[in-house]
């Protein structure tokens, strides 16, 4: 079952106007948000930044916040799945013919949850690989717009090298990663890009700043390059579904000696405990 415009109707069934302009054009944003043991996490949060990328683009919030978290528990309860990872996307609706500029429309509503597994300790401790590209993306990466082609080049670029992710640079200076914020610990010292323009601050990443504190971690959000990435103690990444994953190898070369450091141990056991309060 997924939500389309009002109605809970079977997936197959779903359907849009060619004329949507979501379809057209990418004119449109999303959301993802997951649920853990039925119950959603951080929709304030979430919810909060949908208005955000909603008042960027200039689309009315169809629902208040209230009918949105009614329309997600219907969902989550529908599954029978424990852990849901909900998508929403809004666009800024069907016009009657194909053009840049638009006018006042009526804005598509879907709403799908599927299935969410997140990886163990024990299989995150393993480590993962990731390669690093030039970020090429425009500069309203704060918005989270539903065009997303260079992200779905990048994920293409990761699958074909066999790696999780592809952590992006401008100027010499990491931004995100294609899919996910990116940290580096260094003496004792959390590193990350400060909110802005060139990043979308995940939900994931404000939480993983508030577990690397109870770990007594000092935090800095402050840009850094790829040189200092290969010096640093610990490498990781986050988002909503891979909530937070150490990288032990970036282009080939080890981070750490390969090794998952033992600070992201701390970090991600306290993060399980926010997923459980």
């Amino acid at each position: 079952m997924v939500y389309l415009n009002g109605d809970f109707i079977a997936k197959d069934k779903a359907s849009i106007s060619v004329m949507d302009r979501g379809f057209l054009f990418g004119d449109g944003v999303y959301e993802v948000i997951p649920a853990y043991n039925g119950k959603i996490f951080r929709p304030t949060e979430h919810l909060d930044r949908l208005q955000k990328s909603l008042d960027s683009i200039q689309i009315t919030n169809p629902y208040s916040h209230n009918k949105w978290i009614n329309i997600l528990n219907k969902l989550v309860n529908h599954s029978s799945s424990t852990n849901q990872s909900l998508y929403l996307q809004i666009t800024r609706g069907t016009d009657t013919k194909r053009k840049h500029n638009f006018d006042a429309l009526t804005p598509t509503i879907y709403v799908e949850s599927n299935p969410l597994t997140s990886k163990t300790k024990q299989e995150l401790s393993k480590g993962f690989s990731a390669i690093s590209a030039q970020d090429i993306r425009w500069s309203r990466c704060d918005i989270k717009a539903t065009s997303l082609l260079a992200n779905v080049l990048y994920a293409q670029d990761a699958k074909k090298h066999n790696v999780e992710e592809v952590i992006l640079y401008r100027d010499n200076q990491i931004t995100e990663g294609a899919t996910s914020n990116v940290f580096i610990l260094k003496n004792n010292i959390l590193y990350t890009h400060p909110t802005g323009a060139n990043i979308l601050s995940g939900i994931t990443r404000d939480l993983v700043l508030e577990s690397a504190s109870a770990c007594s971690i000092q935090i800095q959000e402050s840009s850094f390059s790829l040189d200092n990435i290969f010096t640093s103690d610990e490498l990781w990444i986050s988002s909503s579904t891979r909530e937070i994953m150490p990288i032990t190898k970036l282009d080939n070369k080890p981070i750490n000696q390969g090794k998952v450091g033992a600070i992201w141990g701390c970090v991600f056991e306290y993060y399980q405990r926010l997923k459980n309060d």
